[in-house]
């Protein structure tokens, strides 16, 4: 048998593979860890760093490592030098209001910390934390490549211009060559501007292929209701074609124009404007929470898709962010925007109320007033005062009503059954001409309560001003009070019980109950056929303060205090004019007067209900002989 020969060829492979491996983790190793160790300190140096003492940038991860080079260079083309030269860090630029952190990988923003508010539990609110946000430019290059910024290393330089902060990050292709994201932070100033600009990337960018951004946000939840938060106040809005539009959850919509797009939650929101206006913009909501119970760090996740035009071949765009209060006096502050409007003061009669009444008398108030339970029970008083004369107004056409209502009850005797009902509705109509006695007196100043009483449930609960003051028992009068905590939960109604929806239901309770006798008046005796509005009305006083204890037990408390103030002044108010200003003798003899003055001449308008119930009347008969 022949006997093996020593194997030189193998012996040396082994040596020579031993070696390699022995390099590499001799190499790669320590250079991990003082690359982490060097990441800490640029992310504390550069926070803090100005124009004049700035830290040097740590060295490049891969600047000797030539086989990286090359597989960079095959992956990223063009770029192959923003990740060769590139190092992990972050930036910290900042004023009084805001605190942003910028990435170095994506050139974007990883946290923006609103800086005086809290959350709910008291903790520190943030807008974007903990990977929550994305902002990325996707686009292709003339090497057929197609590439996104938020994977690429952008080249951080800190700088002051005067007061203000200026960080411009880039994402170099060369010294002459890159794309550009600046930053400007003012002091004292929400709005931070921002810009997109290429230099010298014409022949890089393929214009062939759609250059598109995408800002994608998951909105953390703030608030201690987070159903009234997610499903009440959070909205997109976005501002397209000079209008102001809101999509809901799980919508998508194309905006053309668009001018701007704000992430809005229930007191705060995140908004991204452009100078020059985007076109073919897609705008998406998306609901997070499916189980208030599980869901409960997360209320929606809101996306922006738009295209970026290229102008000679180079991206130029200004924008400005905004990391924020959604406070309607701070919003109408920034002339020509529309932000204003998503501070959700409601539509038309209503919005226009808050803006012009509510909001001015609140803002006086607050002037001089430091407790806001006092400002809230002010301003009630205010309003009530306000809308005294048209509860007089009701008042004194109830009494009228009251004296006129025996020769109502006289003709449904004189004309019974339903083939009278045409006549006999005639009578009563021209009783209560000859009386001066008008319906429609007794009805429109509680129409005219109306706008005001939905106007102040917008007002109340998007009042930030009223966020985490307390009062009384209630920590916060932009959340519910809690007096007891339910160990289960009861449906529509929540697993606590609060306190001011409860007084607010039993002064309502009361306040319905003294004006039953006053609404009995009102209406005319009930006719054969006709359902009974007084049996109603019955129902309705104690259907409507469980409805209010049920609907409010999770809604602002600053609301149902307002309730509760207004309704026992409305009581108040309705005992003294029934007790010191009404005098329904007066008020006989005055309708008894009316009845000696000769009827006033027919309106057109009386001619016509008068010719039509005389029609009606006429068919009703022919059909009772047939």
């Amino acid at each position: 048998m022949e006997q093996k020969k020593f194997d030189y060829n193998s012996f040396i492979g082994m040596i020579l593979l031993a070696g390699i491996m022995l390099w590499y983790f001799y190499t790669n190793k320590p250079e991990d860890l003082e690359n982490k160790a060097s990441t800490e300190v640029v992310e504390t140096e550069l926070s803090t760093a100005t124009a004049e003492t700035k830290a040097p940038p740590p060295p490049p991860i891969f600047k000797n490592d030539s086989l990286q080079q090359v597989a960079f260079q095959n992956k990223l083309g063009a770029f192959a030098e923003s990740a060769i030269n590139g190092f992990e860090g972050t930036t910290v630029i900042e004023n009084n209001l805001v605190r942003l952190t910028i990435d170095n990988k994506g050139g974007q923003i990883i946290k923006a910390l609103v800086k005086n508010y809290k959350t709910h539990d008291s903790l520190p609110l943030y807008m974007i934390k903990d990977n929550n946000a994305s902002f990325n430019i996707n686009f292709g290059t003339t090497d057929n490549r197609i590439l996104n910024t938020k994977d690429l290393f952008f080249e951080p330089t800190l700088t002051n211009s005067g007061e203000n902060q200026v960080l411009s990050m880039k994402l170099k292709v060369s010294d002459s060559q890159y794309l550009e994201y600046r930053y400007e932070i003012k002091p004292a100033d929400y709005f931070v501007d921002f810009s997109i600009r290429s230099q010298g990337l014409d022949g890089v960018f393929n214009s062939s292929n759609p250059i598109r951004l995408d800002w994608t946000l998951n909105g953390f939840r703030h608030e201690k209701s987070l159903k009234t938060e997610n499903s009440m106040y959070s909205y997109y809005y976005y501002k397209s074609n000079n209008e102001v539009e809101y999509l809901n959850a799980g919508n998508t919509e194309i905006a053309n124009d668009l001018d701007w797009v704000a992430y809005k939650q229930h007191f705060f929101m995140s908004n991204l404007l452009t100078d020059t206006p985007f076109n073919n913009a897609t705008v998406t909501s998306t609901d997070l929470v499916e189980d208030e119970k599980i869901d409960t760090v997360f209320t929606k996740k809101y996306e922006l898709k738009t295209p970026l035009q290229l102008i000679g071949g180079e991206l130029n765009y200004n924008l400005k962010w905004f990391y924020g209060p959604s406070d309607y006096k701070l919003l109408k502050e920034y002339d020509g925007t529309d932000l204003d409007e998503t501070a959700d003061l409601g539509w038309g009669i209503f919005g226009f109320l808050n803006r012009t009444v509510f909001y001015p008398v609140f803002n006086f108030l607050e002037g001089f007033l430091g407790n806001y339970g006092l400002i809230i029970i002010l301003m009630t008083i205010v309003v009530r005062i306000l809308m005294s004369p048209l509860v007089y107004k009701s008042y004194l056409s109830s009494a009228k009503m009251k004296v006129i209502r025996p020769e109502l009850q006289e003709l449904n005797k004189k004309f019974p059954g339903k083939e009278n009902a045409m006549k006999r509705q005639q009578e009563t109509m021209a009783i209560q001409r000859k009386a001066g006695v008008n319906m429609m007196s007794g009805c429109i100043p509680a129409l005219l309560q109306m706008p005001i009483f939905f106007a102040l449930f917008k007002f109340f609960p998007t009042n930030i001003a009223l966020r985490q003051e307390s009062f009384l028992w209630a920590p916060d009068l932009s959340s519910y009070d809690v007096i007891y905590n339910l160990p289960f939960e009861i449906p529509f109604y929540g697993n606590h019980i609060s306190l001011f929806p409860i007084l607010a239901s039993i002064a309502i309770f009361f306040y319905m109950k003294m004006n039953q006798s006053q609404q009995a008046n009102m209406q005319a005796p009930p006719q054969e056929g006709m359902p009974d509005m007084g049996k109603m009305m019955k129902y309705m006083i104690y259907f409507s303060p469980l409805m209010m204890l049920f609907f409010f037990n999770n809604y602002a408390s600053s609301l149902s205090l307002y309730y509760f103030i207004s309704n026992l002044l409305t009581i108040s108010i309705m005992l003294v004019i029934k007790n010191y200003v009404i005098d329904e003798e007066k008020i006989h003899a005055q309708i008894e007067e009316n009845k000696k003055r000769p009827e006033k001449a027919k309106s057109k308008f009386r001619q016509r209900i008068d010719a039509a119930m005389k029609q009606a009347q006429e068919q009703q008969a022919r059909q009772q002989k047939k």
